[in-house]
């Protein structure tokens, strides 16, 4: 089992690794840990995420309150988000909240990530929706936050940034990631005339890959709430209310079948 003041060191290089792509500026960001139920790792506020070190860690309790903090360091005051999460969502260890240029115009655009661009963000993120506003340190994102939490692993935040979340801190990272690349290809191919779209079918046949390989977290091939009312998975009608059906038993059959016989299985 790796020890606190490792995970302290993960949390300062994955701050270094936003600060330096240009994912936050100043002391903007945060980031979080859980060690158990009650024991969260974040990182302090008004500090750049780029230059920590362990010491400035704080730890926290499941409701944010302070546990241990070194003089001078106290939890970021966006640690009520963090909290929601863990508490809606027992599968995530980790939460990373950062304004990602592009991924944060979209954001600040009111337009949410749903265009099926591409086959990796299709299988890894599935669609990246955006959460009302609300005023940062209150209880107001949280709220916003928690009605996607279900459904999706990462969201934007209306005016505000990005936040992604998973089963370890690294992936929770890659996510951000993600998010940010696909919204960077959105844009710039929208800059050259508009993206061809893949189509319904091929979602769903990347939908499928996802589940065949077994992948952990949320995602729109089985939890988007559209796909569970029967309704076109937000992919599907790329959030404009398409009257088109979404696959029937018979369709992911035979989906399933050519997959697994691309796959040579």
């Amino acid at each position: 089992m790796v020890n606190e003041y490792e995970i302290k060191k993960q949390i300062c290089d994955i701050g270094k690794r936003i600060y330096n792509r240009g994912m936050v500026a100043s002391n903007d960001g945060n980031i979080s840990v859980k060690l158990s139920d009650n024991e969260f790792l974040c990182t302090p506020t008004g500090v750049s995420k780029g230059f920590m070190t362990p010491e400035y860690i704080c730890k926290v309790d499941a409701e944010g309150k302070v546990i241990q903090a070194n003089p001078g360091f106290k939890p970021s005051s966006e640690i009520k988000m963090h909290m929601r999460v863990y508490r809606e969502r027992p599968d995530v260890n980790s939460v990373v909240h950062a304004h990602p240029l592009y991924a944060t115009s979209f954001a600040i655009a009111g337009i949410p990530l749903t265009e099926p661009i591409m086959p990796e963000a299709v299988i890894a993120l599935g669609c990246v929706p955006i959460a009302e506003y609300g005023t940062p340190s209150t209880e107001e994102i949280p709220d916003a936050v928690s009605k996607y939490l279900q459904h999706y692993d990462a969201v934007l935040l209306a005016n505000h940034g990005a936040l992604s979340f998973s089963d370890s801190l690294l992936n929770a990272y890659h996510k951000m990631e993600s998010v940010e690349f696909y919204a960077q290809l959105l844009y710039q191919s929208k800059m050259l005339g508009g993206p061809k779209q893949l189509s319904d079918a091929q979602v769903q046949r990347l939908y499928e890959i996802r589940r065949q390989f077994g992948m952990k977290g949320k995602h729109p091939s089985d939890l988007c709430p559209n796909y569970k009312a029967g309704k076109p998975s937000c992919h599907g009608c790329g959030g404009s209310g398409s009257e088109k059906k979404c696959a029937d038993a018979d369709t992911v059959a035979l989906i399933t079948k050519l997959v697994l016989e691309q796959l040579g299985k």
